[in-house]
């Protein structure tokens, strides 16, 4: 069965966005994008008692509702790309579960993410973030406001720009002494397919007797040349199965989440792990990727892995 690029639309600016990041990655990897929604409403827990809130819209008007949203988006998108095939899915029940289904037949799912503003960063909608700690698939979170950020680029000049393409970068976040091939290997696919210097990013602590250097001056120096080393190790047989593809390290001090959110600001997307945890109750998502989800700049793909 062939794959898709899924989108999930709820009619938000912010799925509009997801959309049309997920038409370009779907002409990108010569894949057919898929359109879904799910078209059955229910109030919130916290609704007022029934009479007093708002009514439940009857079932043919939800799913009248939900087919309009996907004519209209397929139509705008197959204007812009013709040629991509668009399939659509009006899907029966409530979105998570919708979407994890959806999912399952995914090469990737893409959804909106509500930014409140360039200060406040992104305010995650729970179906996003619940969908995002239950998927096993990769899923991409876009923002509104990064809507067309790849297709009006500064000079290539400009930080976070190859020197070659004049692309703007694909960041890795990768945890050096747990690195996994799925995370990585994802990166390295996105940067060769956009033609994009894929820059790699690793936070390390130095060790709690070190302060500022006073006792042990050249601890800095020794640790940073080893973390470089061992960056470069991890890499080399990345760079050999992807030969064209730019590579530029980062061993910045201090947590990776800070770093990748500052280096999204001129980035095409962040590409991080997230690694399964199987939890009775809540969603966990990992500090670094929650940083990224609530701060970042550019969209943020986010891959599971045990």
């Amino acid at each position: 069965m062939t794959r898709t690029i899924t989108v999930g639309l709820d009619g938000s600016p912010a799925s509009v966005a997801a959309a049309d990041w997920a038409a370009r990655e779907a002409q990108l990897r010569d894949l057919p994008l898929r359109l879904v929604t799910a078209w059955e409403w229910r109030p919130p827990a916290y609704a007022p008692p029934t009479g007093l809130g708002a009514p439940v819209p009857p079932s043919d008007l939800q799913r009248a509702w939900a087919r309009r949203l996907l004519d209209e988006t397929r139509t705008r998108i197959a204007e812009r790309r013709p040629g991509l095939r668009i399939d659509t899915d009006e899907i029966a029940g409530l979105p998570v579960p919708a979407l994890l289904r959806a999912a399952e037949d995914a090469e990737l799912l893409a959804l909106g993410s509500r930014g409140l503003s360039k200060a406040a960063g992104f305010l995650l909608g729970s179906v996003s973030l619940s969908v995002l700690a239950a998927c096993g698939r990769p899923v991409v979170l876009v923002r509104a406001a990064e809507h067309g950020k790849e297709e009006a680029l500064p000079e290539p000049s400009a930080r976070g720009l190859s020197a070659a393409t004049g692309h703007r970068d694909v960041v890795l976040g990768l945890d050096l002494y747990k690195p996994d091939d799925a995370v990585t290997d994802f990166a390295f696919d996105a940067a060769s397919r956009r033609a994009a210097r894929l820059r790699i990013v690793h936070g390390w602590t130095l060790p709690p007797y070190y302060y500022g250097g006073a006792l042990m001056p050249d601890l800095n120096d020794h640790m940073a040349t080893q973390v470089r080393r061992e960056l470069s190790d991890v890499l080399s047989p990345w760079q050999e199965k992807y030969p064209a593809v730019e590579v530029s390290t980062q061993a910045a001090v201090g947590g990776a989440g800070h770093h990748l959110v500052e280096a999204s600001h001129d980035a095409a997307l962040v590409v991080v792990g997230r690694r399964i945890r199987r939890a009775a109750v809540g969603a966990h998502i990992g500090p670094v990727t929650q940083a990224l989800l609530h701060h970042a700049a550019a969209p943020v793909a986010v891959i599971s892995h045990d």
